[in-house]
């Protein structure tokens, strides 16, 4: 904690105030560019906003990583500037980076330790003075106080994710990130995890999170961004991304199956499913005409007769594959 990056550029010690809409992380055309010339991030512009749950979605290799580690002081950029609360993170390391906990995918304090002195010392490491109602409440909000004296290789995999979000929780952070903080773990503890996170938005925590579960951004974001070879390739909010970009699709199930698509349909996009006896119809849902009303009128003029039918949003996983597919 005590080495402090070197400036690449000359920049203010602070971002100019600019009141409650200020952003509490500002990225401003952050490059990166490692040793062997490879070029990790491309001049990325970004904001998150106080007290929101931002999701960061890539592929593997596509920067996330690289990005998190230059905002919280881990790794330096080659070019550009990042404000944390309105403090440089290279300028002014350690009050920007005193606003920051970071929660790694992987424990790595001492397995012989118990969870209180653990916890304890991650908060010394900030420079903060002995807090033990803080280090009571952390670990009373995790679920973990009948555990303090627990020694961490006695734990099970969930507590000792519970630790890691507690180590990052000891010294007070206004933002928190979460790298990949449900990997590895069973459906029943990821959404415990989920309830934890949403809690501590909900105490005022800036929360931003990598996953590659889809369905974990999809749960508990407020806004989406997506990343991909080193380029923030969109950033939204969460509804109105799919809204956006979400396509729909309706089934109709039949009463009687057919071989092809009659050719009094061959107008409509129609696939023909579940051997025949389902037409698969997809559309644009933000459209004023979805040409839902004409396709059912053509169907029924060819005599075809819908036992059932059912309509399906694009997941945020389609619209995230789409994205990157474009992009390659």
């Amino acid at each position: 904690m005590t080495d402090m990056p070197t400036a690449t550029q000359p920049s203010p010690a602070t971002a100019p105030d600019t009141g409650h809409a200020t952003p509490i992380i500002r990225v401003e055309n952050l490059t990166k560019t490692y040793a062997s010339g490879y070029q990790a991030l491309q001049p990325i512009d970004l904001e998150i906003r106080r007290g929101e749950i931002f999701a960061l979605l890539g592929p593997n290799g596509a920067g996330k990583t690289t990005l998190i580690s230059i905002i919280c002081g881990l790794v330096n950029p080659s070019g550009g500037r990042v404000f944390a609360d309105g403090h440089d993170i290279v300028r002014d390391y350690r009050a920007a980076r005193s606003r920051i906990g970071l929660v790694p995918q992987e424990l790595t304090s001492d397995a012989f330790e118990t969870v209180w002195n653990t916890v304890s010392f991650s908060r010394g490491l900030f420079g903060k003075p002995p807090n033990p109602a803080h280090i009571e409440k952390v670990l009373k909000d995790l679920a973990l106080w009948d555990k303090r004296n627990n020694k961490l290789l006695t734990l099970s995999g969930g507590m000792k994710r519970r630790v890691l979000i507690a180590k990052a929780l000891s010294h007070e952070p206004q933002i928190l990130f979460l790298d990949e903080p449900t990997a590895g773990v069973d459906v029943e503890l990821r959404r415990d995890m989920w309830n934890v996170v949403r809690g501590l938005r909900d105490a005022g925590v800036t929360i931003i999170l990598t996953t590659h579960y889809i369905e974990e951004a999809e749960e508990m974001a407020d806004r989406i961004g997506v990343i991909n070879k080193g380029e923030i390739v969109l950033v939204s909010e969460k509804h109105a991304l799919m809204r956006k970009l979400g396509s729909k699709q309706m089934t109709l199930q039949l009463q009687a199956p057919l071989g092809q698509v009659p050719e009094a349909l061959a107008g409509y996009p129609l696939e023909l499913a579940d051997d025949g006896y389902a037409l698969v119809y997809s559309y644009d849902a933000s459209r004023e005409q979805t040409g839902i009303a004409g396709l059912l009128n053509a169907v029924t003029g060819a005599g075809i007769e819908v036992k059932d039918l059912h309509t399906h949003q694009s997941s945020l996983e389609d619209i995230f594959v789409n994205l990157v597919r474009e992009r390659q």
